[in-house]
């Protein structure tokens, strides 16, 4: 009998916590990643001026992706999961080109303020980092700054 009151303790202390957690819609919607980015909205896209869509067509799926021109097909990536790592910093797992056989999971770490977003970190799951504190590692060249395209200051989610 008592280790039944010890297990219905645990669990009424342990699953409020489970219920609360964000979910990633909730999280894209809080560091306001939906919509569309660009290094410059107005430019034509390009490896240069990457034009990122972030949606979520139905429930429970959050898709993103990249545009880099007319040469090169669209990168996506499907969200898995988010977890804040501070108030403007973001920790995504993503399935990489889903469905396809090139198909990577990663890790991604965003930067978010100010209606701009900057990948900072990049792993795949086999270890490879391709992104360390916002350089891209086999170039040595900075992540692009992307802003929000649309975004007005009112816009603007701390």
């Amino acid at each position: 009998m008592r280790s039944l009151a010890v297990c219905f303790t645990v669990a009424w202390v342990i699953l409020p916590g489970v219920a609360a957690a964000a979910s990633v819609e909730d999280l894209f919607r809080q560091f306001n990643l939906f919509g569309n980015w660009a290094t410059e909205c107005d430019g034509p896209p390009s490896p240069s001026n990457p034009h990122v869509s972030i949606v979520t067509p139905s429930a429970g799926l959050v898709l993103e992706d990249h545009n880099l021109g007319p040469d090169f097909a669209v990168n996506r990536y499907s969200v898995l999961s988010a977890e804040p790592q501070s108030s403007t910093t973001l920790s995504v797992h993503v399935i990489f080109q889903p469905g396809t056989e090139v198909e990577e999971r990663q890790k991604l770490i965003f930067l978010v303020r100010d209606n701009t977003r900057r990948t900072i970190y990049n792993e795949t799951d086999s270890g490879v980092v391709r992104v360390k504190d916002g350089i891209a590692v086999v170039r040595g060249t900075k992540t692009p700054v992307l802003r929000k395209c649309g975004a007005d200051k009112a816009s603007i989610v701390q």
